[in-house]
């Protein structure tokens, strides 16, 4: 039988806040079993959009009335007060009241907090934004992706040892394969960061994962690795580059079967393999960052997804606590340190 775990949750972050969060909790609670839901922000309004088929003793609401802006910048947004809902459902996660907190409001406002709130798992020196990518054979874990624009050696490897652990909570029966993202796959590529990570990462004898040395950005997707390390700065740019192509041939095949007779034939013939393609480039499927290197989990949902997205990064709140996340950190970035 599942542990009962529970999650906080600042409902009143991104983009249709709180409708498509509380959407998404009766999305997630249809699926799940043994999860509780704290509920942040102002009850009035969260009232309003409750469902009847929402199980009254599977959440609480707690009332707050204030909120982080999505035009606050990181200091405002900590300024703005400890009785936010962003702030007070972090402050549950550090109090052991929920086991995990989920925003899909203000990223440096989350980052800031949360840091401000939850202490670094000894041995860290930064935390780091990961999130799922798609490829040809499953799922990838990719770090960082924005919460550290240059980093030393060491933050590269324990990047490493906790995306491993990540993808080993998300995905259990899988090997975890890391890899570096560089601009060739021979040793002597790269800055000197890097090419001694190589080095350093080579003699790791890690039960939890696999070393695979250097990978190419146009090998991001074909599956022979499944964790992808790199600083924020290069890995932001990887990210962005990937959504947008996604929405460009999505967009474009769009447009090929509206362009005429012909074309529109050709959609019905290839319904099921398109419905299929597009399933499988939807963001909403692959929703929800971790913020890892505190000693309890973050997850930022993207803040334009819809109920759908916001209940599949309840799904990898759920994953994550089942799976021992944080304690998988901390025996793995012991052990080499």
């Amino acid at each position: 039988m599942d542990k009962n775990i529970t999650i906080a949750v600042d409902a009143m972050g991104g983009d249709g806040a709180p409708k498509k969060i509380i959407d998404g909790i009766n999305d997630h609670a249809n699926k799940s079993n043994n999860v509780k839901y704290l509920i942040f922000g102002n009850k009035d309004i969260i009232v309003n959009h409750l469902p009847n088929s929402l199980n009254k003793n599977c959440f609480e609401i707690i009332d707050t009335k204030n909120k982080v802006e999505g035009k606050d910048t990181p200091l405002e947004a900590a300024k703005r007060g400890k009785d936010t809902s962003m702030w007070l459902s972090i402050e549950s996660v550090k109090n052991k009241k929920a086991d995990i907190v989920i925003s899909a409001g203000n990223t440096g406002a989350l980052l800031v907090i949360s840091k401000l709130n939850l202490k670094m798992i000894e041995s860290i020196d930064k935390p780091a934004l990961s999130a799922l990518w798609p490829n040809k054979i499953g799922m990838s874990v990719v770090l960082d992706l924005g919460a550290n624009i240059e980093c030393s050696e060491k933050n590269l490897i324990d990047f490493s040892i906790m995306g491993a652990s990540i993808f080993k909570s998300l995905y259990p029966n899988e090997k975890a394969k890391v890899a570096l993202l560089n601009i060739g796959s021979e040793e002597i590529k790269g800055n000197d960061v890097l090419k001694n990570t190589y080095q350093k990462l080579s003699k790791i004898k890690n039960s939890n994962f696999d070393f695979e040395g250097f990978i190419e950005g146009n090998e991001l997707m074909n599956g022979n690795v499944n964790v992808i390390v790199s600083d924020g700065f290069t890995g932001n740019v990887a990210l962005k580059t990937a959504e947008g192509t996604a929405n460009f041939i999505t967009n474009e095949l769009k447009k090929i079967f509206k362009k005429n007779l012909l074309g529109k034939l050709s959609g019905i013939i290839n319904y099921l393999n398109l419905k299929a393609f597009k399933k499988r480039l939807d963001p909403r499927q692959y929703n929800g960052a971790i913020f890892i290197g505190l000693d309890s989990p973050v997850v930022k949902s993207h803040g334009a997804t819809d109920y759908i997205g916001f209940s599949n990064s309840l799904s990898v709140c759920e994953k994550i606590v089942r799976g021992d996340l944080i304690k998988k950190i901390k025996d793995n970035i012991y052990r080499e340190n």
